[in-house]
């Protein structure tokens, strides 16, 4: 199939297109370099041994996107493209608003006007809000404790609003929980501009020696250690669960949902001493006041997923902790 990914070229969105080629699919890569950088074009190729269709164009400006959508006929869209910065969403409420929202709206409608019928989108864990209980099934109640979630949210309703006019349209929800790795080449991995939002590429600015020491935001939560509780994935199996997900393409219009996640839940803490034992390397750290948004204890039940799209993450701890390592050592060199 012929799939426009947005956001391409970012951190979740170049390791889908990497297995999408895997897979015999034909990604093209529409991404605005905002929060990526066009060499991971390059280093996909690199990867695939395959050359990938790349637009620059910006979901807030229609004309560009209009382009994307003349010169290709597109089977699915895989959505990607947004802000994602929990914290920086509360402080940046409208332009995470206007960005996310705004954006994909711009999308639905080229969609809609050039008969594109299905898209699977970038939704997230933060949908749940503070759940109740734990591992978090799809039909748990949805709420949300920052902008940013509340972004996804509004999103999946307005996708799941557009399904009844349109019998045709399938919509395919995925709920990620936090994923964290890089590819096994060590060539492509999460690189975000400035000091890191997630914990992961904030542990490898510690270790390569960019930052003093990990600030670990809270330890008076109710968890084990007092630190946030949080389901890791490698971001090889998420790729892996869009392309899971496209097997659902075409099967008469509607919503799906799935959660991606392990089901496993790790601190903070957890994924500090894994890191420190899979690469030998130490990781200083300092306790800081809570952020804002964040909560106490998320994980998946994923079994809905396994049992739907066969899809299950595979990949464990010391692999996702080894593979971004590898990854942040190829940034010095």
């Amino acid at each position: 199939m012929k799939i426009l990914v947005t956001g391409g070229l970012g951190f979740i969105g170049s390791h889908t297109v990497v297995e999408l080629i895997r897979a015999g699919h034909e990604p093209v890569i529409f991404d605005n370099l905002y929060n990526s950088k066009i060499e991971t074009l390059d280093k996909i190729k690199k990867i695939t041994g395959s050359d990938v269709k790349f637009y620059k164009a910006d979901l807030l400006d229609p004309d560009s996107m209009e382009t994307v959508f003349k010169e290709n006929k597109f089977d699915a869209v895989i959505h990607f493209a947004g802000l994602k910065a929990v914290g920086e969403s509360v402080q940046l409420p409208l332009r995470y608003y206007e960005n996310n929202i705004s954006g994909t709206i711009n999308l639905c409608k080229l969609m809609e006007k050039y008969g594109c019928k299905n898209i699977i989108f970038s939704s997230s864990a933060t949908v749940y809000g503070a759940p109740k209980s734990v591992p978090i099934r799809e039909d748990f109640p949805l709420s949300t404790t920052n902008p940013y979630g509340t972004t996804k949210l509004f999103l999946e309703r307005i996708l799941t609003d557009l399904t009844v006019p349109d019998k045709d349209l399938k919509v395919i929800l995925l709920r990620y929980f936090n994923p964290i790795g890089a590819d096994e080449s060590g060539l492509i991995g999460e690189e975000p501009n400035g000091i890191p939002n997630n914990l992961m590429p904030y542990i490898m600015q510690v270790a390569r020696g960019i930052l003093p020491e990990l600030g670990v935001f809270g330890n008076d939560y109710d968890t084990p250690d007092g630190t946030g509780v949080r389901d890791y994935i490698h971001v090889t199996d998420l790729a892996l669960g869009h392309v899971a997900a496209l097997k659902r393409v075409n099967t008469g219009g509607g919503v799906d949902i799935y959660n991606l996640g392990t089901g496993t839940g790790y601190s903070v803490l957890d994924i500090v001493k894994a890191f420190e034992k899979a690469n030998g390397v130490k990781v200083p750290y300092a306790i800081k006041p809570r952020r804002a948004g964040d909560i106490a204890m998320c994980y998946a039940d994923p079994t809905k997923a396994k049992e739907e799209l066969g899809w299950e993450a595979k990949k464990d701890l010391e692999t996702m902790c080894k593979d971004s390592w590898r990854y942040a050592q190829s940034l010095t060199k």
